[in-house]
């Protein structure tokens, strides 16, 4: 599809992205269903967030600083905003993503940040080889290299959401580690769902069992 013929619906929220590596299931009720739930760590996210959402730019020691900079990718159909974007000494652009948890690499983040670095590359024409994560709880940056591998991932991660994106029913729930500090877990219903399917699975008499031949 040419840019010309793409409508505002054919572009994904660079957000979205983050929201699919975290948890596919997760990303289809919020971009599918459009359940939103807060807690205590989404209501942290907006606390950090609040200085970098206003749209402003300034000088800091000689290096210009953009909040809020809308973003937007023709050629990947993206579309998103960055929290911060330093353009560095010789103008090479950095963009900076806030994060309320404690510094540690996380897949999910890095790829949004990725995504955020191919918008700022097709819009101002120019390589963006790193940016970063600034973890606010350890008010720490953890730097990010956008090499082969990331770009790869975050293309794959695109073609991905959109397949999710286009079905009607939802993913099966993860039931793992990533359901504790979800906002959605009560819309999810993650662990009781896999109980219904374990003990259907149990009371189905024409399963197979899985030590057959």
């Amino acid at each position: 599809m040419s840019d010309a013929t793409k409508s505002p619906d054919d572009y994904l929220m660079i957000s979205a992205l983050q929201h699919m590596v975290f948890c596919p299931r997760q990303c289809a009720l919020i971009h599918l269903e459009q359940v939103w739930e807060e807690n205590l760590y989404t209501l942290r996210g907006q606390r950090v967030h609040e200085k970098v959402d206003v749209p402003e730019h300034e000088l800091i020691e000689g290096i210009r600083v953009e909040r809020a900079m809308p973003l937007w990718s023709h050629r990947l159909g993206l579309t998103g905003i960055a929290d911060v974007v330093e353009f560095l000494a010789d103008g090479t652009p950095y963009p900076v993503e806030y994060k309320s948890g404690s510094k540690k690499a996380r897949e999910a983040d890095d790829i949004q940040l990725c995504a955020q670095a191919l918008c700022l590359e097709e819009m101002l024409g120019c390589a963006v080889p790193r940016g970063a994560i600034f973890h606010h709880a350890s008010r720490r940056r953890r730097e990010v290299v956008f090499d082969d591998g990331l770009r790869s991932h975050l293309r794959a991660t695109i073609d991905d959401l959109r397949a999710l994106l286009s079905q009607t029913a939802l993913p099966p729930p993860v039931a793992d580690n990533r359901c504790r500090d979800c906002s959605l877990l009560e819309a999810c219903l993650p662990h009781a769902l896999q109980g219904f399917a374990n003990t259907a699975r149990r009371n189905n008499p024409f399963a197979i069992a899985d030590s057959a031949p």
